[in-house]
C-alpha cells in the first residue's frame, strides 16, 4: 500500500488545523508518567495491599524511601512541565516548593483516607472486610487520588491535577474534579457515572451512589458568549447527606441542607434546608417534605409538599 498520499495530508492537516497540534511548544506533562505517580502515591497510602508479594513490617522502611524518593523525582518533573505550560517565571524553582509542600501533606491525607475506607466498610453491609474494601471498591482509588490532585489544585499547579483524577475516572467510572472540597467519611458506594463539579462542597459523612450528577445549571457567559471562569457554578452538600442513584443536584447557588435524604432520579436545582427527604414523583415533580425518626407519624397528616422544579 502506498502510505504516501496519507502522510501528506497528515501533515498539511498538521498546518491547516490549529488547536490539536502541539508542535515546537513545551514539554506536556506525560499521561504514562501520571499514571505511575497515581501507582506510586497507591502504594505508599495502602502499603501492602498492591505488591505483587507479601509485605513485612521490615521492608516497610526501604518501600517507603524508595516510593517517597519515585514520587519526588517524577512529580517535581510533571509539576515543572506544567508550569512552564503556564509560563510561570521560576518553573524548576517553584515546581521544588510546590512539591516539597505536596508531599508533606501525606500523612495527613492518610489519616482523611482511612476516614472514607472506614464509611464504606459501615456504608455498605455487603463488605466483608476493610481489604476488600480497599482492594475491589471503586471509590477507594477514585477519592484517595482526587485528595492528592486538590492538593495540587489548591497550590496552583495546571494540568496535572486534573490528569491525576482522569486516571481515577479511566479506572473507575467516577469522575471527581481536583477542584472539588470534600469533608472526612466521604463513600461512594459502586460510583459508575457520578460525576462532580469543580466548586462543589461536600461536607462530612456524604454518601452517594451512582449517577449522581453534582453538577452546572448553566455558565456565565462573557460579552462574546465565552463562559466565565472561577466562578461558583455547582452545589454544596451538608454533613450526613445521602444521595440516591441517578439524582442530579445542580447550581452554584444549590445548598442541601444536613441530614438530607435526596431520592433516585430527583432534579434538584433549588436548596433544601436540613433535616429534609426529596423524592421524585414524576411529571417534572419532586416532594420535599422534613425528614422524620423512623417509625413515627406525621403531625396533623401529610407533611409533604409538591415542588415543581
Amino acid at each position: 500500500m502506498n502510505l504516501t498520499p496519507i502522510k501528506q495530508a497528515l501533515l498539511d492537516s498538521y498546518q491547516r488545523l490549529g488547536g490539536i497540534n502541539h508542535l515546537d511548544g513545551v514539554n506536556l506533562p506525560s499521561q504514562d508518567s501520571v499514571q505511575q505517580l497515581a501507582s506510586d502515591y497507591m502504594h505508599l497510602m495502602f502499603p501492602g495491599f498492591f505488591e505483587s508479594t507479601a509485605l513485612t513490617k521490615k521492608e516497610v522502611p526501604g518501600l517507603v524511601d524508595r516510593l517517597l524518593h519515585s514520587l519526588d523525582q517524577r512529580l517535581t518533573a510533571e509539576v515543572e512541565k506544567s508550569l512552564r505550560f503556564a509560563q510561570h517565571a521560576d518553573p524548576a524553582g517553584h515546581a521544588r516548593t510546590v512539591v516539597s509542600e505536596a508531599l508533606g501533606q501525606l500523612p495527613a491525607l492518610r489519616e482523611v483516607i482511612q476516614t472514607d475506607v472506614t464509611a464504606a466498610y459501615a456504608g455498605d453491609p455487603a463488605a466483608r472486610s476493610v481489604e476488600e474494601i480497599i482492594v475491589a471498591y471503586p471509590c477507594v482509588l477514585s477519592i484517595s487520588v482526587q485528595r492528592f490532585a486538590h492538593v495540587l489544585y489548591r497550590l496552583g499547579v495546571p494540568l496535572l491535577p486534573r490528569m491525576l483524577t482522569e486516571y481515577g475516572h479511566e479506572r473507575t467510572g467516577t469522575d471527581i474534579h481536583p477542584g472539588a472540597t470534600i469533608g472526612t467519611h466521604f463513600f461512594i458506594d459502586h460510583g459508575t457515572g457520578v460525576v462532580i463539579g469543580e466548586t462543589a462542597r461536600i461536607g462530612n459523612h456524604v454518601k452517594l451512589y451512582q449517577g449522581v450528577t453534582l453538577g452546572a445549571k448553566s455558565f456565565e457567559t462573557d460579552e462574546h458568549g465565552n463562559p466565565i471562569k472561577g466562578v461558583k457554578r455547582h452545589p454544596d452538600l451538608g454533613d450526613n447527606v445521602t444521595v440516591y442513584p441517578s439524582a442530579n443536584i445542580l447550581g452554584g447557588k444549590t445548598v442541601i441542607g444536613a441530614n438530607s435524604i435526596i431520592g433516585s432520579s430527583v432534579w434538584l436545582m433549588k436548596s433544601v434546608p436540613p433535616d429534609s427527604v426529596v423524592y421524585y414523583q414524576g411529571e417534572a415533580n419532586s416532594v420535599v417534605r422534613p425528614r422524620r425518626p423512623k417509625g413515627t407519624a406525621p403531625v396533623g397528616g401529610d407533611d409533604s409538599v409538591s415542588w415543581d422544579i
